[in-house]
């Protein structure tokens, strides 16, 4: 495990779950890591994939909120 999930729900508007993670990885961690490597959720035991992103990935330019 290189980190552990902070906080999680159901995000309605992308239809699915979402969560907060913390990652320790030591050192650094820059864009291209988070987009190169292959993430996944332990979930009782079971990996799920997971998609990681630094944006928020609903309406990441605010457009909506300003409308």
């Amino acid at each position: 495990a290189v980190g552990y999930i902070r906080a999680a729900s159901y995000g309605f508007t992308l239809g699915g779950a979402v969560g907060l993670a913390m990652i320790d990885a030591g050192e650094p961690i820059n864009k291209a890591c988070l987009q190169e490597g292959e993430w996944e959720i332990d979930i009782a035991g079971t990996r799920n994939p997971a998609e990681v992103s630094l944006r928020p990935m609903y309406d990441p330019k605010m457009e909506r909120i300003k409308a």
